[in-house]
């Protein structure tokens, strides 16, 4: 089998176990939301605020979220941290362009484990790797995920991305990075502001400057046909001052009016 087939099975295989393990609706009128797995905690606390109707989340990266939606997954609602899987959703016919907006925005933070003597002044040419030591570094895959993408291109203008490539662990998603460095597994990790004050056992090293990536803002899209009045409504609500009450309380920067 060549490599371009392995990889092609192995994405096959990820992609069905994903599917299988996806909590499907238990009974008509549910709705579905597929969301980043950086929104986890807000998503759930406006659930619990909404109390309208049997409502469901499922968390993964945006990227496995976006194929599995395109695979047919029942999802209602998507919020992904990438615009870029919101526009393929879009190509694909799964999203309107009139049903989405851009909702929140977040920062890129390099943390270490609480306690740990690791101090570093984020700019270009940073001594990241020399102070690594032994250890890792660990983010998100910048193949499929987002926060993982911004690193990695954070980290090429910086000037510092060849000299860590081969130090990087690799994860599916942003939440497993901070597990990695919560359990001292890696040196250090890059995740957004608002995972790293959801740990008591990580501290923020340094913010990487604005200008370093793309701006970081989740896309909030209602899926096609659009048509269903409770997801509608779900829409308009995790867009209403209401949520973005809750959403502030997390640390992120609401972007919708």
């Amino acid at each position: 089998m060549s490599v371009r087939s392995a990889l092609v099975s192995r994405e096959t295989i990820i992609i069905l176990a994903v599917t299988l393990l996806l909590p499907l609706p238990s009974r008509a009128g549910d709705l579905l939301i597929f969301a980043a797995a950086s929104t986890t905690e807000i998503v759930t606390a406006a659930i619990a605020d909404y109390k309208t109707g049997r409502i469901r989340a499922s968390y993964a990266s945006s990227g496995a979220l976006a194929r599995q939606i395109d695979a047919g997954a029942p999802a209602d609602i998507y919020l992904s941290a990438n615009q870029k899987w919101v526009d393929w959703l879009e190509t694909r016919r799964r999203i309107k362009r009139s049903q989405r907006i851009p909702l929140l925005g977040n920062q890129l933070v390099l943390i270490a484990p609480t306690g740990t003597n690791f101090n570093l002044k984020i700019g270009p040419g940073f001594p990241l790797a020399a102070a690594l030591g032994d250890g890792r570094l660990a983010i998100a895959d910048p193949a499929h995920v987002p926060a993982g993408q911004h690193a990695r291109e954070a980290l090429k203008k910086l000037r510092v991305w060849d000299d860590l490539s081969r130090r990087a662990a690799r994860t599916p998603n942003v939440r497993a990075v901070l597990a990695l460095v919560e359990r001292g597994e890696a040196a250090a990790g890059i995740v957004y502001r608002t995972d790293a004050i959801q740990s008591t056992r990580v501290r923020v090293v340094d913010s990487f400057p604005a200008s370093a990536h793309r701006r970081i803002a989740y896309t909030l899209a209602l899926m096609a046909p659009g048509t269903d009045k409770a997801a509608i409504g779900l829409f308009s609500y995790l867009q209403s001052s209401r949520a973005q009450a809750i959403y502030r309380r997390f640390g992120f920067e609401v972007l919708v009016q």
